[in-house]
C-alpha cells in the first residue's frame, strides 16, 4: 500500500461502475490507478477522484495496476466549476500534464506550477490570458525547452527596442541584426513582451506571478506562448481548442 498526493489529469469509465484515473504526482509522474465502484463513491471519497482534484490516495499495487484503496480531498477546486472558460482552461492545462510528462518522473516543481496556476485561475487573482501564458512557457522550460533569452543571437544587444522571436529554436535577434539573419520562424515584438517571457521563464517560483503587462503586450505575449509550446510538443490539444471558441 503506497499514499500520495496528487491532481486528477484525466477520468476514463470503464464498464457500469468502475474509472480509471490518470494522477499528476511529484515523485512518480502521471499515474494511472483503477477504481472500482466508482459511480458507488460519495462524499468525500468520491469528490476526490474528480477532474482536476488535488487530493492523497492511497493504492494498492497488483502486478502490473494501481488500485483505488481510499482518498481524500485536500483541494477540489469548486471555483473553476462554475465558469466555462476557467474549467476549459485548466483542462488544456491538465492535457498538457499528461502528454508532457512521463511516468517515474520528478515533477515537485512542475506540480507546483500546475497548483498555482488552479489558484490563481480560481481565485481570479490573475487574467485567463496572462495564466495560460505563464504556464506555457514555464512548463516548457521546465521540461527543457527553455528559450534562449538573455541577448541577441548577433550582436548581444540586452534590450532592443524591437526584436524578432524565433519560435522554433526560442533564441531572438534585434531589429538590426534580423535584416542580415532572420528568417520565416519569427514573431516581431518589443521589449516589455522579452521582459514578460525572462519573467516567467528565468525568476524564482516564489516570484513567479508577480507581474503585471499592458493589455497590448498580454496580446503578443499570448501569441508567443502558445505557438511556442504547440511548435515544440509538435501536436494540437482538443481542450485548447474548443478554449478558444468560448473566449
Amino acid at each position: 500500500m503506497t499514499i500520495v498526493e496528487g491532481i486528477v489529469l484525466k477520468e476514463r469509465s470503464v464498464g457500469e461502475q468502475d474509472k480509471f484515473i490518470d494522477i499528476l504526482t511529484r515523485e512518480s509522474g502521471v499515474i494511472e490507478v483503477s477504481v472500482k465502484g466508482a459511480r458507488k463513491i460519495n462524499g468525500k471519497s468520491g469528490s476526490s477522484t474528480q477532474l482536476l482534484a488535488y487530493s492523497r490516495f492511497c493504492v494498492d499495487r497488483r502486478g502490473n495496476y494501481l488500485y483505488l484503496n481510499s482518498a481524500e480531498p485536500i483541494h477540489i477546486f469548486y471555483g473553476l466549476r462554475g465558469s466555462l472558460t476557467k474549467v476549459s482552461l485548466a483542462s488544456y492545462f491538465a492535457e498538457v500534464m499528461r502528454f508532457c510528462i512521463k511516468p517515474e518522473a520528478q515533477n515537485g516543481d512542475i506540480m507546483r506550477l500546475l497548483l498555482n496556476c488552479l489558484h490563481f485561475l480560481e481565485n481570479g487573482e490573475r487574467g485567463e490570458s496572462m495564466i495560460k501564458s505563464l504556464f506555457e512557457l514555464r512548463l516548457m522550460s521546465d521540461i527543457g525547452y527553455m528559450p534562449d533569452v538573455v541577448a541577441c543571437k548577433g550582436c548581444g544587444v540586452y534590450e532592443p527596442e524591437e526584436l524578432f522571436f524565433c519560435i522554433g529554436d526560442g533564441g531572438f535577434y534585434c531589429s538590426d541584426c534580423f535584416a542580415k539573419d532572420g528568417g520565416s520562424d519569427y514573431m516581431k515584438v518589443k521589449l516589455p513582451v522579452l521582459s514578460a517571457v525572462r519573467h516567467i521563464v528565468l525568476s524564482d517560483f516564489d516570484r513567479l506571478f508577480n507581474f503585471r503587462v499592458s493589455e497590448e503586450t498580454q496580446q503578443r505575449l499570448s501569441a508567443l506562448a502558445e505557438s511556442y509550446l504547440l511548435t515544440h510538443l509538435e501536436r494540437s490539444f482538443g481542450t485548447l481548442d474548443f478554449y478558444k471558441t468560448i473566449v
